[in-house]
């Protein structure tokens, strides 16, 4: 890991708040997590802008930089320092570096803001920060912590969605293409359809959602906490609970198993922006929901998916709300509007 400094001096004033807000002391210096592997830019060029940022607005700032493997400790590091000296600890990358560092500032308590270098970033986009590195770095210097929802798949954070089912290999492979063709949001989508076209496996699922217990069948089941990607899918689900995704409840879609022409129409839906009216998707709104996939005798553990990144986890799945919310550095006159910000995926 890389650690370089960046000082300057401040004359920003001290945030007022509810008790409830994390403090956050203008002269700290922020915690500027840098994971090398992210984006399309190199390490120097990430530097420069956060460095130009710092010194326009006479803010001090600490860039810790590292691999993919160090990410989560150096995240717990910096989110326990952020809290120490009342400063935020600013994640600097895609969704899947950011979900670290959320876990880690949420876990400690301390706010967190967003540099965001991936291929889609649904999560800065939400919140009303700029999909362009260094006007993200300009905002979140003049930002204040607003909390934003949060929701967990068993005893992991996640900011956009999770699953089980297709959709982990999708990412899987998703990530193959990209290391032979590049990262873009082509490339990406070409993985989708070529995961879609092959996918046979069928979940066998029990879920249960307070008093309502079913069994189905399906091929992937998804759950979105972030209404933008949900809007960009055309798969916005009926108001079935208090709030909409991301704002007091989640979505969950399933894909009921179908044939290859009728799974090339439903690509074609979702490419179209209209998935929710393609035949043999079902959406609906929860807030807390426990699934028991049946699995081969002997496994006690299941693929699932969050915030692009892939693990495995014991069975049964539990899909919730938090009640704690993550305080997101954010402009208030951009949190309003979110959904406008960063143009089509």
């Amino acid at each position: 890991m890389m650690v370089a400094n960046v000082s300057t001096t401040s004359a920003s004033s001290a945030l007022p708040g509810a008790i409830s807000v994390p403090p956050l002391d203008p002269t700290s210096p922020l915690l500027f997590v840098v994971n090398a592997a992210s984006g399309a830019l190199d390490i120097d060029a990430k530097r420069a802008v956060i460095e130009s940022a710092l010194a326009a607005s006479g803010r001090k700032g600490e860039l810790l930089i590292c691999r993919p493997a160090e990410l989560s400790q150096v995240a717990t590091q910096a989110a326990a320092a952020a809290v120490a000296t009342d400063a935020a600890v600013i994640a600097v990358g895609g969704d899947g570096s950011l979900n670290t560092v959320a876990q880690a500032a949420h876990s400690a308590g301390c706010p967190m803001g967003v540099i965001p270098y991936g291929t889609f970033n649904y999560f800065a986009r939400t919140h009303g920060i700029p999909t362009d590195p260094a006007a993200a770095a300009r905002m979140l210097l003049d930002a204040r912590p607003l909390p934003v929802q949060v929701a967990a798949i068993n005893d992991r954070l996640f900011l956009v969605n999770a699953s089980l089912g297709i959709y982990p290999e999708l990412l899987q492979d998703r990530e193959t293409y990209k290391a032979r063709f590049g990262r873009s949001r082509w490339v990406a989508f070409v993985a989708a359809c070529a995961t879609l076209l092959r996918a046979q496996r069928r979940l066998h699922l029990h879920i249960e959602m307070g008093d309502t217990v079913r069994d189905v069948q399906t091929l992937t089941l998804f759950v979105g906490n972030n209404r933008l990607q949900l809007k960009q899918f055309g798969a916005d689900p009926a108001d079935t609970v208090a709030g909409t995704p991301g704002h007091g409840s989640m979505a969950a879609l399933m894909l009921r198993p179908i044939g290859t022409l009728s799974m090339g129409r439903l690509m074609l839906h979702g490419a179209m922006g209209r998935l929710g009216e393609a035949a043999g998707v079902e959406g609906f709104e929860f807030q807390h929901m426990v699934v028991k996939p049946t699995l081969v005798p002997g496994w006690q553990e299941v693929v699932v998916a969050f915030d692009g990144e892939v693990a495995r986890m014991r069975s049964p799945i539990d899909f919730r709300v938090l009640d704690k919310p993550l305080y997101l550095l954010q402009a208030p006159h951009t949190a309003s509007t979110a959904d406008a910000v960063g143009g089509t995926p």
